[in-house]
């Protein structure tokens, strides 16, 4: 009670708005209103398969695939993106972390999946940004899930160019060796499920894989935000 007191009297001050649309939000409502959300689709089982088998199944590395929303371009899912990403938006992060964690849940403890590791940034990357978004979507994910995450157990260690205007053949070689794993002891034997915040060619989550399974980690599987 003390706590809706509290927000209704900010909301007065300073109203919070729909992430997307700009509308004000409720007491209720948090990041993004009733209307945008329901705008967004989830990726269905089927497309999950697909982009699994297109991305993932012949390299071999990845053994399993969960994405949340269908990431598509001047839609609410961007908006909640992009405002994590760009704007610093941390609370976005954990409200798709937590939306994750509450879809995909049976399918983590399916998988058996014993750590969650968010892509890492380059340094010099995160010294410009000034955070790693995925870390923020791994702290709401761990809220629901209780699945610990661990932000040290891999590194990247080559400064690549944006991925934006490359297509999936130069994503794969940009890519290339651009990942190490810095505790192998928190990689050994594990299940792990790597993080990101959208998936598009899935070279990223591939060279993170081969890293961790170079270091004998059981099994890899991918999990995102959104899928492009």
């Amino acid at each position: 009670m003390i706590n809706k007191s509290i927000t209704a009297l900010l909301d007065f001050i300073l109203p919070r708005i729909c992430v997307s649309c700009g509308h004000k939000l409720s007491l209720y409502e948090k990041i993004i209103c009733p209307l945008c959300s329901n705008s967004i689709e989830y990726v269905s089982e089927e497309l999950i398969e697909h982009e699994f088998r297109r991305k993932f199944f012949n390299d071999g590395y990845i053994s399993g695939l969960f994405s949340l929303y269908q990431f598509e371009k001047g839609e609410a899912v961007q908006d909640l993106i992009h405002s994590l990403k760009y704007h610093g938006r941390f609370q976005n992060g954990i409200y798709l972390g937590e939306k994750l964690g509450q879809t995909a849940l049976d399918k983590l403890n399916q998988w058996r999946i014993d750590v969650i590791i968010p892509v890492p940034l380059h340094t010099v990357k995160k010294a410009e940004r000034g955070f790693n978004q995925s870390d923020y979507i791994a702290r709401g994910l761990n809220k629901v899930t209780l699945i610990p995450y661990q932000f040290h157990a891999l590194k990247r260690i080559r400064h690549t160019e944006s991925q934006t205007n490359l297509n999936a053949v130069q994503r794969k070689e940009n890519l290339k060796d651009a990942f190490k794993v810095i505790r192998k002891d928190l990689v050994t034997g594990r299940n792990i499920a790597v993080l990101d915040d959208v998936i598009t060619s899935g070279s990223t989550m591939t060279e993170c894989a081969k890293a961790l399974l170079d270091n004998q980690a059981a099994k890899v599987y991918v999990l995102s935000a959104a899928l492009a």
